[in-house]
């Protein structure tokens, strides 16, 4: 990259992590790294228990790796265990992440469960709403912003842990099988909308998916297998009919 290049939205160095020690020691991931571009936007398949998950909550500072460097819009987060920032701080301010479940607050409604997310950064009741709202309106939910989760069906669930992870317009988004609990036509738009926000905002996305289907929304292809990640192929849109 040359210094006049805007840095890489996310830059993974040769992660690696292990869980346990001598005869039961696991490398769950080893020396993978990734270079994401702003506005680029990352598919990463592979096999149950592959090491994708670890990848992406190791990238979104919630495991962090037992060695390697991870480095977001330019900036040195954590190299090996020497963290760099308040992690917590620094993951809610610049990172949306979409858990396989949509871990919702029971007891706060379908609107205020993405208004908390800007609230904790600052932005006032009336904003955060507006802004929950208008993510609600678009993902086909805004008619259920008062319910609770309880309420909802797994497929509402998961429209709304989506809504909130983008209300901080964040310069990263990390989704682990985001459309698991959604129909093709549902899961498609969340696809798309990750790459409008991708391409709108310059953020740098990473989707751990099995769905082929959408293969086409992505920029660039990685596979993880035995807890190695290979980069596939690039211009997936040019590729895939």
């Amino acid at each position: 990259m040359n210094r006049t290049d805007p840095p890489f939205a996310i830059e993974a160095e040769e992660l690696t992590k292990i869980y346990g020690s001598g005869n039961t020691e696991v490398v769950a991931m080893r020396n993978a790294s990734m270079q994401v571009s702003q506005g680029e936007v990352v598919a990463l398949l592979g096999p149950s228990g592959s090491g994708k998950s670890t990848f992406l909550t190791a990238v979104g500072l919630i495991n962090p790796p037992t060695s390697g460097r991870i480095t977001i819009g330019g900036r040195m987060v954590l190299d090996g265990s020497q963290a760099h920032a308040n992690l917590r701080s620094f993951r809610r301010q610049h990172i949306g992440f979409i858990f396989q479940k949509s871990n919702l607050i029971p007891f706060l409604s379908a609107v205020e469960n993405v208004q908390i997310a800007m609230q904790l950064n600052g932005l006032s009741k009336d904003a955060s709403y507006r802004r929950a709202m208008e993510l609600l309106e678009y993902l086909g939910v805004d008619d259920r912003a008062a319910n609770l989760p309880s309420m909802l069906s797994g497929g509402q669930q998961q429209r709304i842990a989506v809504a909130r992870s983008l209300a901080n317009r964040p310069s990263v988004i990390l989704a682990d099988e985001p459309t698991a609990a959604l129909d093709g036509q549902r899961g498609r738009q969340v696809m798309e909308l990750f790459a409008k926000v991708a391409h709108e905002q310059g953020a740098g996305v990473i989707v751990v998916t099995h769905d082929h289907r959408s293969l086409d929304v992505f920029d660039t292809t990685y596979e993880m297998e035995d807890g190695i990640l290979t980069k596939q192929t690039t211009s997936t849109k040019a590729s895939v009919v």
